[in-house]
């Protein structure tokens, strides 16, 4: 028995210094191109979904309206459309080098089946290794959440909402 417990201390070193050889000698991928660690994706996937479940607020203070809609499109284009897109538009090259790649919040479901306060834990907390930031200390919580409804509502916002999200054109082009 006395054998077995030390095998198991044994093996524990050994994984342990593995793990300090991978990370220590430069193994480890860290380019925004190289491909993910093993099992980086779901464990990174896994934690996030279980610490937002615990902790998203389940109640949106703020009503689904036009007018916090169009001010919630305002604040998106201001400062997270450089990362997630625009309607109709590709994303920019900021988004294409990062990884991982922040999704195109208006291309397919987008976040319209999230419910809006796991967007809003994600806008006010932000994500760890993601490139997504905290805005909790740029952005008042009520335009957390009106950024957070508009992209529960993306699939069906009314006209001014989608103007204010529109790109102005340059002049002279």
């Amino acid at each position: 028995m006395r054998g077995f417990g030390l095998g198991i201390v044994v093996t524990i070193l050994l994984i342990i210094a593995g793990a300090y050889v991978y990370f220590g000698t430069g193994m480890a991928p860290v380019a925004t191109s190289a491909k993910p660690m093993p099992f980086e994706k779901k464990f990174a996937v896994m934690a996030l979904h279980a610490r937002i479940e615990k902790e998203m607020p389940t109640q949106v203070p703020v009503p689904a309206d036009e007018s916090n809609l169009t001010a919630g499109a305002r604040i998106y284009k201001q400062h997270c459309a450089v990362c997630h897109g625009l309607p109709g538009e590709e994303q920019t090259a900021i988004a294409k080098g990062q990884f991982p790649r922040p999704p195109h919040l208006f291309r397919g479901k987008g976040v319209t089946d999230d419910e809006p306060g796991e967007t809003y834990w994600k806008v006010a907390n932000g994500i760890r290794l993601s490139g997504m930031p905290s805005f909790n200390q740029q952005l008042s919580t009520t335009e957390m959440w009106q950024v957070s409804l508009l992209l529960a509502h993306a699939d069906k916002l009314p006209d001014p909402t989608k103007a204010a999200l529109a790109r102005v054109p340059k002049s002279g082009t």
